[in-house]
């Protein structure tokens, strides 16, 4: 029988002692078994020592200045990872050594390092990610308390995997339905510029030598190649610019603005309706998560407001939090938003009325993450057709007019 020192946490709290056992699986049982989530484990005659030998090896490698440009991906890979090793029951210490060594972002090893030492100098988990709020937000954090203060970190880290991993589907889904016709917009407005500049005065001298009298159409093609070709082109430039600079800092800057816009935002056909869904997709999962972490309802809605970037779904979420501090239930606080469909407030109620409602929020969140799917399927086949119709008309526009003053010769000349 061995003696094993141990280091970890329990109930949220830093613990460390010794243990006896035939080997190190049996002490990591024994461990779990007392709800002890362990972060260092190893023989205490001589692997004390030869722990912090390897600590100190790797002390002067690393500094904190790269901490900061560490990308939302690289957290995903580590949070991955990082769960399927605790999962398997490997000491955090040495799941934060091997991800820091197998790791490819040099940011990201910084962190985890930092993370590493912090919490082998007896800061808890949570705390230690907690000094990353630009990488590792509230949710991060709540879940990562939940999981220390139950003894079931690995549930909770596969939770946060899923929200991550959920939260990029979205992004990525939005942004793949965006790019076709970003693509096909920029194709024909690149190609009808070509044509105005650089095509268009090919026709205008040869009209010029023919002294016809030009349509009204080719008229105003004309008279729009010469203002692009001039001094018009770089005006339309700048203008452009400063009104989408302008914009932009009016609607930083100005509460009513920023609110109108975002209302009107979620009233675009199709894409508000898709955003929309994705928003109350999120809500849901978040809230879920955050209810089964035993985080109080109030500091759940807070921090679901706190990943909203649209100031109208910010307001309607401080409007229940309100009403939540002042007794009343969650659904009728929804139903009074209009912002949330009649569909979210009786799931909600469900979840209410059978004291269930982190999982009924998980399964609202499914419902809108489906929702969300069928918006973005509807929204390409809509697209499609949409924008090839706008080239067409835009391409094929310009060169009716540029020929038709030459079919109009044909027909004289054929009369």
């Amino acid at each position: 029988m061995d003696t094993f020192a141990y280091k970890g946490i329990s109930d949220g709290k830093y613990v460390e002692g010794d243990i006896e056992a035939i080997n190190s699986d049996e002490a990591s049982h024994k461990l779990k078994e007392q709800k002890i989530i362990i972060t260092n484990l190893v023989r205490a005659a001589k692997g004390k020592k030869k722990d912090e030998k390897k600590g100190e090896k790797k002390k002067s490698s690393f500094s904190l200045f790269g901490k900061k440009k560490a990308k939302v991906e690289d957290v995903l890979i580590f949070s991955k990872q990082f769960a399927t090793m605790v999962k398997a029951g490997l000491p955090i210490l040495q799941v934060l050594t091997m991800l820091r060594d197998q790791l490819e972002s040099p940011a990201m090893k910084e962190i985890i390092e930092d993370i590493r030492k912090s919490l082998e100098g007896g800061v808890t988990l949570s705390k230690c990610f907690e000094k990353y709020p630009e990488l590792f937000d509230n949710i991060y954090v709540n879940l990562i308390k939940a999981g220390e203060a139950s003894g079931k970190l690995d549930v909770f880290l596969l939770k946060i995997v899923d929200s991550l991993e959920k939260k990029e589907n979205i992004k990525k889904k939005i942004k793949g339905a965006l790019m076709y016709p970003g693509i096909m917009f920029t194709v024909a407005i690149t190609v009808s510029a070509f044509m105005l500049i650089k095509v268009v005065p090919v026709f205008a001298k040869m009209y010029d030598g023919m002294g016809i009298e030009l349509p009204a159409a080719t008229a105003t093609i004309m008279a729009m190649s010469d203002f692009l070709r001039g001094a018009g082109g770089m005006i339309l430039l700048l203008s452009i610019i400063t009104f989408v600079i302008t914009f932009r800092y009016m609607t930083a800057r100005n509460e009513k603005l920023k609110y109108a816009w975002h209302k009107q935002v979620l009233k675009l056909p199709v894409f508000g309706d898709m955003i929309l869904k994705s928003m109350l997709a999120r809500i849901s999962l978040i809230m879920g998560n955050l209810s089964a972490a035993g985080v109080n309802l109030l500091e759940s809605i807070e921090i679901a407001k706190s990943v909203s970037k649209n100031v109208v779904v910010t307001e309607a979420l401080e409007n229940v939090k309100k009403g939540v501090f002042s007794g009343e239930t969650l659904t009728k606080l929804f139903l009074k938003e209009p912002l949330f469909p009649p569909t979210f407030s009786q799931l909600v109620s469900v979840g209410e009325q059978t004291g269930q409602l982190d999982e009924m929020f998980n399964s609202v969140a499914r419902y809108y993450e489906a929702e969300f799917d069928t918006a973005v399927d509807n929204m390409s086949s809509l697209i499609e057709p949409i924008m090839i119709v706008f080239m067409g008309v835009m391409i094929g526009g310009l060169m009716i007019a540029m020929y038709s003053p030459i079919f109009n010769v044909g027909a004289i000349m054929g009369g």
